[in-house]
């Protein structure tokens, strides 16, 4: 078993940035793939970003490049989403999620995920 606690979420204006962590705990961190995804009201939980088990692979979604940047320090077990030049588009509720295999953009294919964390963007 992984737990996976999220934080850093809440309201900021359009071009603000947030920095989201997500804390895990359970099974060893440092062997996961952790993925961030995203979650708005009436869609689908959509892919963000991942970061690979020693941080030296990442892939992100078309619609963030450029603007997020995915990181981890295994030594506290924790995975970081920073967030810059935020917009509107970008409120959802937004979700860690870990696997053992490589990275995968699928949400499914995802075993533990974190409760979520809002985020808000005001324009």
């Amino acid at each position: 078993q992984v737990q996976l606690v999220e934080s850093g979420g809440g309201l900021v204006q359009a071009g603000g940035s947030l920095r989201l962590s997500c804390a895990a705990s359970g099974r060893t961190f440092s062997v996961y793939t952790m993925g961030w995804f995203r979650q708005a009201p009436g869609k689908e939980r959509d892919f963000v970003a991942a970061v690979s088990w020693s941080g030296g692979s990442t892939s992100y979604a078309d619609s963030v490049k450029g603007r997020f940047t995915i990181s981890r320090d295994n030594a506290k077990s924790t995975v970081y989403l920073q967030m810059n030049s935020l917009k509107p588009e970008d409120t959802a509720v937004y979700y860690c999620a870990t696997r053992r295999l490589m990275i995968s953009e699928v949400a499914a294919s995802y075993d533990y995920w974190g409760q979520g964390t809002q985020v808000t963007v005001s324009s």
